[in-house]
């Protein structure tokens, strides 16, 4: 058994633990030994109290086989979950491959002087296991593709009949002016291209064009360090049910969500530039250009990168500063929660100020009355589920991806626990004491400062092993139902 499959296991087994699938929580047991959970095989695991997310995980002296997991996760689970698990399975086995295959070649990658989005791609996701799983791609297409090996290739194009909306001059191809009228040239991943080659009436082109690499988001492309291009993806990430295809009104969406910050955004905060886009109908055929502010950014996953916080010096307070204090404005004063978790925020380095950069923003939760209130335009969303009046959906969201993923994950990574604890409550208190007694600052207190758990997301639940039919999910990114200890408590 390799470190690596020892490393996956234990986080595999803790997130159907913290998620408790299957009721496997009900399994944890206490003896004269400690604290433990039984196995399939019989083998007694045991476990340690969770810092952040759950109350325990395996405990860090124990190794454990990925079969014997995936075992467990067999006896436990429904049967009417048979397709999720065995989907699950793969995923596990392509998150095991791609870690060992990155182990190689990780010195060599460092070594080349890696971006920032290659380095943050080094760090796992703080709550989904198997998040360096892209199911059916071989180990060329990682090396190819994959940001953690800091690849760069060239994009591949299609010439779309009907298609009226024409790439930027810095983005199109020297051969971009040689269509006929009526016909428009998309960027295709190198991925994408059997999909985009069965649509009708398309071709896709022999000619390969514009040099780009991939982000930590991989369907986002750098053209230049101030240009980045999104392209839809035919794999899977963060679960079977995550598609990175581009369904048609996302963009749009995400454009109409970029101008709505644009508005509510503190001085500090810059929302990259998404509103220009296309898509043609197809899943496979769409792109957006985002265009970035100057100066040094860096991506918040990178900040849990070996040695990128001390490379920037002191920037972990100013930055829980500034998200926090933004985010609480969004959501006591207008009713707005982002999506905006380690990888859709970046700290901007220049000048004598950080600034934050908030991108993607077509999974932001927003509340009609309470914009209304404020006066401000309701944004006209294609996907209904972008509105909601329950603040209680609001809140889920800031715990879930404000608070865990870009404030704690980041702040206990680097910051021993009672540093990062009293760092995080004491940011957290200042933005929220700016409201008073506010109904919605004390809602969002109760659910934060003063909670005796914090809600989570069920995340290889909705993403992969129940069906939305079974788990209820309207979105399988919001998609709730467990909880772990207050970190933000005093202890």
């Amino acid at each position: 058994m390799s470190a690596r499959e020892a490393y996956l296991a234990a986080r595999v087994l803790d997130a159907l633990l913290r998620e408790d699938y299957g009721g496997l929580a009900s399994r944890v047991t206490r003896t004269k030994d400690g604290v433990g959970l039984l196995l399939a095989d019989g083998r007694w695991v045991r476990l340690a109290p969770g810092v952040l997310f759950q109350d325990f995980v395996v405990a860090p002296d124990e190794r454990l086989g990925l079969e014997q997991v995936l075992e467990t996760l067999v006896e436990l689970a429904h049967p009417a979950d048979s397709e999720g698990v065995a989907a699950f399975f793969e995923e596990c086995l392509a998150a095991l491959a791609a870690l060992e295959l990155h182990d190689g070649v990780a010195e060599e990658v460092l070594r080349s002087g890696p971006s920032y989005e290659t380095l943050a791609a080094f760090v796992d996701h703080p709550v989904h296991p198997t998040s360096r799983a892209r199911v059916g791609l071989s180990e060329d297409d990682l090396r190819a593709y994959a940001p953690e090996f800091g690849p760069s290739f060239e994009l591949r194009w299609a010439v779309v009949p009907g298609a009226a909306d024409r790439l930027p001059p810095d983005v199109a191809p020297p051969f971009a002016d040689d269509l006929d009228d009526g016909e428009a040239l998309f960027p295709v991943h190198p991925l994408a291209v059997d999909e985009v080659r069965k649509i009708d009436g398309v071709r896709v082109l022999d000619e390969t064009a514009v040099r780009v690499r991939p982000t930590l988001s991989m369907r986002t492309v750098e053209v230049s360090p101030r240009v980045h291009l999104k392209l839809p993806l035919p794999i899977s990430t963060l679960g079977v049910r995550n598609r990175r295809s581009i369904k048609p009104g996302v963009l749009a969406d995400g454009a109409r969500a970029e101008l709505l910050l644009r508005e509510l955004a503190d001085p500090d905060v810059v929302p990259a530039d998404e509103q220009t886009h296309a898509h043609a109908g197809h899943e496979y055929l769409a792109w957006m250009v985002r265009r970035l502010p100057e100066g040094e950014i860096v991506p918040v996953a990178a900040l849990g990168a070996p040695g990128v916080l001390d490379g920037l010096g002191d920037v972990l307070p100013d930055y829980l500063r500034l998200l926090l204090r933004w985010n609480v404005k969004l959501f006591v004063r207008y009713g707005v929660a982002l999506e905006a978790h380690q990888q859709n925020l970046a700290l901007v380095l220049g000048g004598d100020r950080l600034r934050l950069l908030v991108k993607d923003n077509d999974g932001l939760l927003a509340s009609p009355s309470r914009l209304r209130a404020a006066g401000v335009e309701v944004p006209a969303f294609a996907d209904e589920r972008m509105l909601t009046d329950d603040p209680h959906a609001l809140a889920d969201v800031f715990v879930t991806i404000t608070l865990h993923l870009a404030a704690a994950a980041v702040t206990f990574a680097a910051l021993p626990h009672d540093r990062a604890a009293a760092l995080l409550r004491d940011t957290l208190a200042e933005a929220l004491d700016e409201y008073g007694d506010d109904p919605m600052a004390r809602l969002l207190r109760a659910r934060t400062l003063d909670a005796a758990r914090l809600t989570g997301k069920s995340m290889i639940t909705a993403g992969t092993l129940v069906s939305k039919e079974r788990s209820g999910a309207r979105d399988i990114n919001k998609f709730y139902g467990t909880s772990g200890p207050n970190y933000l408590r005093r202890a």
